[in-house]
């Protein structure tokens, strides 16, 4: 298994769509059918608190199988997102591993 840090910003103006949508996202964060494990996640904001984006750290066999889960997020769906980034991740600090005990 490998890490994968998704980055994805939003389109400027969507602040009341990303709220309508964020109960279902956060859902399918939680429980979903794919073959990956979301370990760590959550908004980006901007100077003033606003949420502008999502940062999340996947665990999955190759870069495709977050591209495939992520293709179905509801904030992906609706067309939030201005851009998406997914990266290869080497955790270095607070491992998972470590974390749990």
């Amino acid at each position: 298994m490998a890490y994968f840090c998704v980055y994805a910003l939003d389109r400027p103006g969507t602040g009341a769509l990303r709220q309508s949508l964020r109960p279902s996202h956060r859902e399918r964060l939680r429980s979903h059918d794919h073959p990956v494990s979301v370990r760590i996640g959550g908004p980006l904001r901007n100077e003033t608190g606003d949420m502008v984006g999502t940062m999340l750290v996947i665990e999955a066999d190759e870069k495709r199988q977050v591209e495939s889960y992520f293709e179905g997020d509801p904030y992906v769906t609706a067309g939030l997102f201005a851009s998406v980034d997914i990266h290869h991740f080497d955790w270095g600090l607070g491992l998972p591993e470590t974390a749990h005990g």
